[in-house]
């Protein structure tokens, strides 16, 4: 996910995909745990669309308050 995707996203739409993504962090955590993960790059993946969303989430909100 490309940040200019995401800054394009609305603050409903940016909570919506934070949620999936940490569903899906957890998944693959426990895919890990028991020994079923495949995509082992895909764990970093997933951690740094979850740093950006929130860092865009956070400037959004930053310039709203402003």
């Amino acid at each position: 996910m490309k940040a200019s995707d995401v800054r394009a996203m609305s603050a409903d739409q940016l909570n919506d995909e934070l949620a999936k993504l940490k569903k899906e962090q957890f998944n693959l955590r426990f895919q890990k745990a028991t020994g079923q993960l495949e995509k082992a790059a895909r764990v970093n993946e997933v951690r740094k669309d979850i740093a950006r969303i929130k860092t865009i989430a956070a400037q959004k909100a930053a310039e709203a308050k402003a």
